[in-house]
């Protein structure tokens, strides 16, 4: 285990991965706002809450809020508590765990230790390959088995759709990744350089697609999930149906078919 970003050639300076790495994060901010004023999702989401206020019939205190936010930080973010199949929230929390140590190691190895001169602790590069392996095992898992037009409609796994296209540069992300970073540790310079160029490719185009992808999902939820807990605790009632598997509080109860 080595850091894979301290081997570069020296064709390629510190500074010039460190700003990669900036020109990423921004890709994701712009990004996350472009996508948010092109959908309407702040505008709509704003006055859904002016309108819930309204409808409310009970305040909400301050400290009720403060435990609504941490039960939405515990169980939807940290537990992935939206997903109710166990599989399926395992495949959600392998990738989602797997991403956020790979995000967290790239930025501490780049910045902290970009050259061999000053060798990274042993367990940065370790907790690296392990969360590039963790986004591989939860990401092809979920792409190839547990998408809904797979499992549920069942068509080809190879079949892809826009929607697809985050997941999709997310494992092509890090299975790059783990194959630059194992040829260089074993001395194929020639493949390493070719991968490590891939891997730059991929790694663009997961961040650099947030506004078509789902990226910008993942803050939206638990933005959502806090408001949908937030009119529960002050009695907002939404305008929706009841769902399928109970009778509706209005109106006739579903009837069972006649058997001719």
């Amino acid at each position: 285990m080595h850091n894979p970003f301290a081997a570069l050639p020296t064709a390629i300076p510190p500074i010039a991965m460190q700003i990669y790495v900036v020109v990423m994060f921004l890709l994701v901010v712009f990004g996350t706002l472009i996508d948010l004023a092109h959908k309407g999702s702040a505008r709509y989401f704003f006055r859904h809450r002016q309108n819930a206020s309204f409808g409310a019939t009970r305040a909400v205190g301050a400290g009720e809020v403060v435990g609504l936010a941490a039960k939405t930080i515990v169980v939807t973010v940290l537990a992935a508590g939206e997903f109710c199949g166990a599989l399926r929230r395992l495949t959600h929390l392998l990738t989602m765990y797997g991403f956020v140590l790979y995000v967290v190691t790239t930025a501490v190895m780049v910045f902290a230790y970009p050259t061999a001169a000053a060798p990274a602790p042993a367990v940065l590069p370790d907790l690296w390959y392990l969360g590039t392996a963790l986004v591989c095992i939860g990401g092809y898992w979920f792409w190839l088995l547990q998408r809904v037009d797979v499992a549920a409609e069942g068509r080809s796994p190879l079949r892809l759709v826009r929607a697809d296209l985050f997941i999709l540069s997310l494992v092509a992300t890090t299975t790059f990744a783990l194959i630059w970073a194992r040829l260089q540790a074993t001395g194929g310079q020639v493949g390493a350089n070719a991968f490590f160029g891939l891997y730059l490719l991929a790694n663009t185009v997961l961040f650099g697609s947030v506004p078509w992808s789902k990226f910008a999902h993942m803050f939206y939820k638990p933005a959502a999930a806090f408001q949908k807990g937030i009119e529960q605790a002050n009695g907002f009632r939404r305008n929706l149906p009841a769902p399928a598997d109970r009778p509706a509080t209005f109106g006739s109860a579903r009837r069972q078919p006649n058997n001719y």
